[in-house]
Parts: structure tokens; C-alpha cells; sequence
């Protein structure tokens, strides 16, 4: 398992493969397995295939995009790095067969702030389980900045809010290496400032089970 999660990134542009229903229904059991606050289990997931709402799920974000995320992405990116996402956002997801709109249910008064910490790990263990299966993916909160339009779209209730949208298909390209920070850039002993030593090597074995 190590080994997808050093390599799972962000895909931008996808095949127009479909994705079965057995591995879309393993990647969403493995969503299901995070942690959420008192085991509350506040995630709500719209897979959503059909191609006139995904159009208006794309049309929602390139609204979005064009009234400000453009901007901001273009001063914030590097050159190459938001061509590539502008073209992502310009062509609908990378042209994804399915879009994942992630939702958390506060009808039980969960807190918004605990409502999102108790959902995005479900939304990690949907990314990293497509990945494991060969899928391309991206966690986007784009569309969830107008959550009443996002939320009109896929018909969800009133307090089912929501939070991301995640695009799933086959990569239309291979994927690189994920580029991240050293362990040791960010990480402390006892005291920020305090350098954690790193050394570099593979991961322990995994031990036999018990008995």
C-alpha cells in the first residue's frame, strides 16, 4: 500500500474508457472505511455518469474559473503547471467518464468545520483506492465554492452539503512521479525548529500475522 500513496497525484485528462461498477463500488467501499468524528460516517457520494449532468457540473466550475480561479491560479502557478490546469477546467474535468460529487450530511447538526475534517479522508481513501485499481483521479473544490448550484445539480436535500467533486477515469497519459517536499523540510522533533532526522531506506517489512 506504500507503494500508492507515494504515487498517487492528480490526473488532468482522461480516456473516455467507462469505469465498471465493481471498481467504482470498491473504490467507494474503501471511502467508506476513513475515520470520521464519533464514527458519525457524514459522507454522501453522487457518481455521476450521466453525460448532461456532468456537462452541467463542468459548466458550473468553468463559471467559477472564468470569475476569479483563473486569476488566481495564473498569479499563484507556475506557467506550465496552470496551463495545464486551465486546459483541465476548459475541457470539463479532462474529459472524465465519471465525476464523484463528495457531500457531508449536517442534518444531525455535525459543525461545518467537523462536518468537512470528518469527509476528506474518505475523499484520500477514494483517490488513493483508484489509484491502486489503475484509475486516474483529482480531489477539485471548485464547483463546492456555489454549493446551492453544485448542490441543485445532483438534487441533494437541504443540509447535505457539498464539499468536492472528483473526477475518475483512465489516464489518457502516463502519470510522473508526484513532485512533494522532503520529510525533512517539514517535519520537527519535539519542537518546531528542531530538525527530524531522516534516513532514507524501504519500508519495514510487513510483520506476520499473529498466532
Amino acid at each position: 500500500m506504500i507503494e500508492h500513496l507515494l504515487a498517487q497525484r492528480a490526473c488532468r485528462a482522461y480516456t473516455s474508457d467507462p469505469v465498471p461498477d465493481g471498481d467504482l463500488a470498491a473504490i467507494l467501499e474503501a471511502a467508506t472505511h476513513a475515520p470520521s468524528a464519533e464514527n458519525r460516517q457524514p459522507w454522501v457520494f453522487v457518481v455521476v455518469r450521466d453525460p448532461a449532468v456532468r456537462g452541467v457540473i463542468a459548466e458550473l466550475s468553468r463559471r467559477l474559473w472564468d470569475a476569479g480561479g483563473r486569476a488566481h491560479a495564473e498569479r499563484s502557478l507556475a506557467p506550465r503547471f496552470f496551463a495545464a490546469v486551465d486546459e483541465f477546467m476548459a475541457g470539463g474535468y479532462g474529459g472524465a467518464p465519471v465525476l464523484v460529487v463528495v457531500a457531508g450530511d449536517g442534518r444531525d447538526g455535525l459543525p461545518p468545520a467537523v462536518l468537512a475534517a470528518s469527509v476528506f479522508p474518505a475523499v484520500q481513501n477514494l483517490l488513493l483506492a483508484a489509484a491502486a485499481l489503475g484509475y486516474g483521479s483529482a480531489l477539485t473544490t471548485l464547483a463546492a465554492a456555489d454549493p446551492g448550484a453544485l448542490a441543485a445539480a445532483v438534487r441533494l436535500p437541504d443540509g447535505v452539503r457539498p464539499l468536492a467533486v472528483v473526477p475518475l477515469g483512465r489516464p489518457a497519459t502516463r502519470l510522473g512521479p508526484a513532485r512533494r517536499r522532503p520529510v525533512a523540510e517539514v517535519a520537527h522533533l519535539d519542537r518546531y525548529g528542531s530538525p527530524f532526522s531522516v534516513t532514507a531506506g524501504p519500508p519495514p517489512p510487513a510483520r506476520p500475522p499473529a498466532g
